[in-house]
């Protein structure tokens, strides 16, 4: 967990995909929020059409690949959860905050990915390390 969560903090603009509503593959920038309770989290909007395409198929996929040619795949399904803890430390990203100024915001939510996996690799040739969480 810990080399997970590592890589995604010291890389803070993944990208997300869905399988949208119209049943085609859709991939948007995200960020992570932080590791709460062994979950790691993540934040959005229930106005947006990736909260309703997560809703629809909770399935998805974040990955991103830092300076050094490094990357992860994550995947896992996306579970929401009215917590007020993970709320509070969402407020913490200045962007966040900026966005919902307070974790009582009707529209904020937050999710877990549930049966998450995740593969760091790089083009060292060594090979790539997973992680069931």
């Amino acid at each position: 967990m810990n080399d997970v969560v590592k890589f995604l903090s010291e890389n803070p603009v993944q990208y997300l995909a869905t399988v949208g509503r119209d049943g085609k593959a859709k991939c948007r920038p995200f960020m992570f929020s932080g590791e709460k309770d062994g979950n790691l989290w993540f934040c959005t909007n229930n106005t947006k059409d990736v909260y309703q395409d997560m809703q629809a198929n909770p399935h998805i996929e974040v990955s991103v690949s830092s300076p050094t040619y490094a990357w992860i795949r994550l995947s896992g399904k996306a579970v929401f959860e009215d917590n007020r803890a993970v709320k509070e430390m969402c407020m913490h990203n200045p962007i966040v905050k900026g966005q919902y100024q307070t974790a009582d915001n009707p529209i904020f939510e937050v999710f877990y990915l549930a049966d998450a996996h995740a593969v760091i690799a790089d083009f060292s040739g060594n090979p790539p390390k997973e992680y069931s969480l």
